[in-house]
């Protein structure tokens, strides 16, 4: 039986790579997608800003799974793609809207004057965006965004419903197959807990080292 359990641990530890991998496709397509509409939110006109405002409120209000099943018909019906991307690609689109709210949250807490300097002393609104703007703004934006990273790294059991492989799909068959739903459920957990876990201290360093110091 010792034997047997540990095989089934190791079975469902090795759909940590799916899980590894949605994560690391959904979070930065996610972030790319957020900070280009948290900037036309923030430095486009007001018809833009609207339209923005309700993509961000329409994705967040609908949830997620629901979500995920609509993207991934749009997505694999346009593009032939895998389960695996498709998903992947489809949950990047949902966190999008709540990685929009972190950026432009945090374009709005770098001072005015900023950009009023840099347009002083030559630069054009593109060239002060991309080089006073966004460096500020992607440090602020650390804290909040560990948040998010962890939430994707969760919401990456989703795409089991797709037939993705990872590690709730493979908990899911183990509970099936030994009538033992406690144990592949709790080890599902552990894994995810280890990889939030880890994520977040990751983030957390990376936020101390690129925090601007306080002036004395």
């Amino acid at each position: 039986m010792a034997l047997d359990v540990a095989k089934f641990l190791q079975y469902i530890a090795s759909g940590t790579a799916y899980t590894v991998g949605v994560t690391l496709i959904a979070l930065p397509s996610g972030l790319v997608l957020g900070t280009l509409l948290a900037l036309i939110n923030v430095y486009s006109g007001k018809v833009s800003k609207t339209l923005t405002n309700f993509y961000s409120t329409v994705m967040r209000g609908i949830p997620p799974i629901v979500l995920l099943f609509i993207l991934y018909f749009i997505v694999s019906g346009s593009i032939n793609l895998s389960p695996f991307l498709a998903g992947s690609i489809s949950l990047g689109i949902v966190s999008s809207a709540y990685q929009m709210e972190i950026v432009r949250g945090a374009i709005l807490s770098v001072s005015g004057g900023q950009m009023m300097a840099a347009r002083a002393v030559g630069m054009s609104k593109r060239q002060a965006i991309r080089n006073v703007i966004l460096p500020q703004t992607l440090r602020l934006a650390i804290p909040p965004w560990s948040n998010e990273a962890a939430i994707v790294i969760k919401d990456s059991s989703l795409v089991y419903a797709l037939g993705v492989p990872e590690i709730l799909r493979r908990a899911q068959l183990i509970s099936a197959s030994t009538q033992q739903p406690f144990l592949a459920y709790a080890a599902a957990a552990v894994i995810y807990f280890i990889l939030v876990f880890i994520t977040s201290r990751l983030l957390d360093g990376l936020e101390k080292r690129l925090r601007i110091p306080a002036n004395p």
